[in-house]
């Protein structure tokens, strides 16, 4: 059976940590594309009192089976003590992108370069 799809939802406090944790993410096929949304707006409880910050949010298409490594990675290269990690089970999508995540995230050792969904 070929694993779940997922998103992965991680927020950043600057556009350039998310550009490089996105890169490193896509170049070690922990994801098969990330987009990088500058300008979120976030609200949060932390350490006893509401958080009001700017961030960015990556949106991470990956697989079940690479999440704990994925996750992993997030945390070594983020600078907060606790970044958000969530995963989201992909329902439906179009088929022949599903298989293109299942290809460049399942295949790490076998691809270098792979084309992307819209180079096909």
């Amino acid at each position: 059976m070929t694993p779940r799809p997922l998103v992965v939802l991680v927020t950043t406090p600057t556009r350039d940590e998310g550009e490089r944790i996105a890169r490193e993410l896509v170049e070690e096929h922990l994801a098969a594309c990330v987009n990088l949304v500058a300008g979120v707006r976030s609200f949060f409880w932390w350490e006893g009192t509401i958080q009001d910050e700017q961030e960015s949010l990556l949106v991470i298409k990956s697989r079940e089976d690479r999440f704990e490594a994925l996750a992993a990675r997030v945390r070594s290269l983020h600078s907060y003590a606790l970044p958000e990690v969530i995963a989201l089970p992909v329902v439906r999508g179009s088929e022949a992108y599903l298989a293109w995540i299942d290809e460049v995230v399942g295949s790490a050792a076998s691809m270098k370069g792979g084309e992307g969904p819209d180079q096909k």
